[in-house]
């Protein structure tokens, strides 16, 4: 692990500083980029727009990438180290980014979204161990509450990021800005950041020249893979170049074309190179290593679980249930895979979470306390923008994004303020307090109507609440942190971001349930309310249930804190998994 920065950061790296903001930024859009542009991305896949649930693997396959795959790529970077972790979680963005870019049916559109989420996974937990390496004790409150905050600006950067580009191109032309800014921050973070002298390969061996034959397969397969996806009309036309585009059988598909086979037989003569040669391009047998030294099996079957509590909720219909009508499936595979996780845990040498990690109280407290935290949390995410587009901007998106903005501008304030206060204050008594906050903000919400949002005093609540949330991000990992060793911080952490993404996708899909039948009850029972009148009502529930959970999970903390030994840990260590 990168050991701790003695002295003040230099122009370098606050410079790196700023690219790993912009990396996480980066990721935290792409969850919600998606937003405006799916119309468009349905259309090239053959989706009807009144099929809406047929899309639905393009935004899941990234929430499965995101959460599946981090609780793994968190232990791969306690074992090998931030910086290498974070430029190949850039480099599986970027790649997920190009399959997005030019993919031409649904199953390849997934697939780049899937690695755009496990790319951008990744990039949490390692940015904020090596931002807390660059800087001292010190220094690091500020420009790590900073960084923490920027994943949940994403939300309001997303829709309006697509928006911008989508005012001058077509939806590719997003995924091709994400390629060209993760290859620019791979480069930008493996050049300012200080490696060793010599650097080994896993082999033992020191690094020397580049790869070419390596890089040629890499090119190669590239230039044959961009032909198969855009399938370019002058090239097809053509007598000579068209053969090339010709399946060798009835009705095959593009990768039984020549031109589909060099592709296939170029990748496989890249991994062949990268697993065998003494110097490979990419150090193939390293991250094979390390992820079996992080324990696969285990990483697998958590994923399994993990994927599976995923495409039951983030799929759903919240008009017709909680989770969509093959939630059950998935919840039944979710429920085995976590059962043979559980006696993976107990059976294997080093399992991906070691047995003893989570035993304190305080430990497993925090992921339970970090689930109810993002239960709260999506609400406010989502709903708050719903209720101005409902109301005072029915019209303007940026207007309603805008609303929102002054819940999030709180938010990374209110982490700093509680990072400083886990040193004086208990743990649980910190969580409490800005649980108590946030659940204020949103019983005084529950109270809008239809003109409140015309009002200065609006804004009182939702600073309120977006201070509340950052006052609990720092004793949760606080909590979780202090009672775990420190060769785990990094699965810790990513245990942490897993437990409040998961809590975000069940609190959204009950939450709404909720807040539906809320509204057709109302209905009933007074037909002659317009449709702003029943969707108010709507949000008014959801606002009322997401209070309660903030509620739960301050008195939660109360109890399940008290043994957490959080006033003698470092403000940068706090704040570390704060993403």
């Amino acid at each position: 692990m990168t050991p701790p920065a003695a002295e003040a950061p230099d122009r370098r790296s606050r410079l790196l500083l700023a690219f790993c903001a912009a990396a996480v930024a980066f990721a935290a859009i792409d969850t919600y980029v998606v937003v405006l542009a799916l119309p468009d991305m349905m259309a090239t896949v053959a989706i009807p727009v009144d099929e809406l649930q047929r899309a639905a693997p393009i935004v899941s396959g990234f929430l499965l990438g995101y959460v599946a795959m981090l609780p793994l790529i968190g232990r791969i970077a306690d074992l090998r180290g931030q910086v290498p972790v974070l430029a190949a979680s850039l480099g599986i963005f970027a790649v997920g980014s190009l399959v997005t870019a030019v993919s031409f049916d649904l199953t390849t559109m997934v697939v780049g979204r899937f690695l755009q989420g496990a790319g951008g996974g990744g990039l949490v937990p390692a940015t904020m161990a090596l931002v807390a390496a660059l800087y001292p004790v010190e220094q690091r409150g500020l420009p790590l509450g900073i960084v923490s905050g920027v994943q949940e600006i994403g939300s309001v950067l997303g829709p309006l990021f697509g928006a911008l580009v989508l005012s001058f191109t077509s939806w590719r032309g997003i995924f091709a800005i994400n390629l060209a800014v993760g290859v620019l921050l791979v480069v930008a973070v493996r050049t300012l950041w200080t490696a060793p002298a010599v650097e080994e390969r896993a082999d033992g061996a020191p690094r020397g020249r580049p790869d070419v034959l390596g890089g040629l397969a890499a090119l190669l397969t590239l230039a044959a893979g961009l032909l198969v996806f855009l399938q370019p009309s002058d090239l097809k036309r053509d007598l000579t170049w068209g053969q090339l585009f010709i399946p060798y059988v009835d009705g095959g598909n593009e990768w039984v074309t020549p031109i589909g086979l060099v592709a296939i037989g170029a990748l496989l003569a890249l991994v062949l190179r990268c697993l065998f040669a003494r110097r490979p391009l990419i150090d193939l047998r390293g991250w094979i290593r390390a992820a079996l030294d992080a324990d696969l099996v285990g990483a697998t079957l958590l994923a399994i679980a993990l994927g599976g509590v995923v495409l039951a909720f983030a799929s759903a219909d919240p008009e017709i249930a909680v989770f969509n009508p093959k939630g059950g499936w998935f919840l039944l595979g979710s429920g085995l895979a976590l059962a043979a996780f559980v006696v993976h845990l107990f059976r294997a040498e080093a399992p991906i979470i070691p047995r003893a990690a989570l035993s304190a109280v305080p430990a497993w407290g925090s992921l339970v306390v970090s689930f109810l935290v993002g239960w709260a949390l999506i609400a406010a995410l989502v709903d708050i923008p719903l209720f101005a587009r409902t109301t005072t901007y029915r019209d303007s998106q940026l207007g309603a994004a805008l609303v929102l903005l002054r819940f999030l501008v709180a938010l990374p304030i209110g982490a700093v303020v509680g990072g400083y206060l886990i040193r004086r204050v208990p743990a649980g008594v910190i969580t409490a307090v800005g649980m108590t906050m946030a659940a204020a903000g949103f019983f005084w919400m529950a109270q809008w109507d239809a003109t409140t949002l015309d009002g200065f005093t609006a804004n009182v609540p939702l600073v309120v609440g977006g201070l509340g949330f950052g006052l609990a991000l720092a004793p949760v990992n606080a909590a979780i942190l202090s009672t775990t060793s420190h060769d785990t911080h990094g699965l810790a952490s990513a245990l942490v971001v897993v437990a409040r993404m998961v809590g975000m996708l069940v609190g959204i899909s009950v939450l709404t349930t909720w807040g539906l039948n809320r509204l057709h009850a109302e209905h009933e029972a007074h037909p002659d309310l317009g449709l702003v009148d029943l969707a108010i009502v709507q949000e008014q529930s959801v606002f009322t249930g997401a209070a309660v959970a903030a509620l739960l999970a301050g008195v939660l903390a109360l109890v399940l804190f008290r043994a957490a030994p959080t006033r003698g840990l470092d403000t940068a260590e706090v704040l570390r998994t704060g993403g």
